[in-house]
C-alpha cells in the first residue's frame, strides 16, 4: 500500500472491495475463534483508510481544480 497515489481509481476501488472482504472473513475468523493474529484486522482497517482518504482526496481536487481555473472577478 506504500505507492497508493500512482493506482488508478478503478485499481483503488477493487483494492478497496478487496480488503474489505477480507476484513468481513476476519471479523467472522475471531467470532469463531479461529484467528490467533488478532493484529491483522487493525493492519486491513488501515488499509481501507489509506484508500478512502485517497479517493476522497482525489475527488476534492476534481471539485476544485475547475474553479481555480476560472477567472477572478474583483468586485469594486
Amino acid at each position: 500500500m506504500k505507492d497508493i497515489k500512482n493506482i488508478n481509481e478503478q485499481e483503488l476501488h477493487k483494492t478497496l472491495k478487496e480488503k474489505r472482504e477480507a476484513l468481513r472473513v476476519f471479523r467472522f475468523g475471531i467470532s469463531g475463534s479461529k484467528l490467533k493474529n488478532v493484529k491483522e484486522g487493525k493492519g486491513i482497517r488501515k488499509d481501507v483508510a489509506h484508500i478512502l482518504t485517497e479517493l476522497n482526496a482525489r475527488k476534492r481536487e476534481e471539485k476544485v481544480a475547475p474553479v481555480s481555473k476560472m477567472k477572478m472577478v474583483a468586485k469594486k
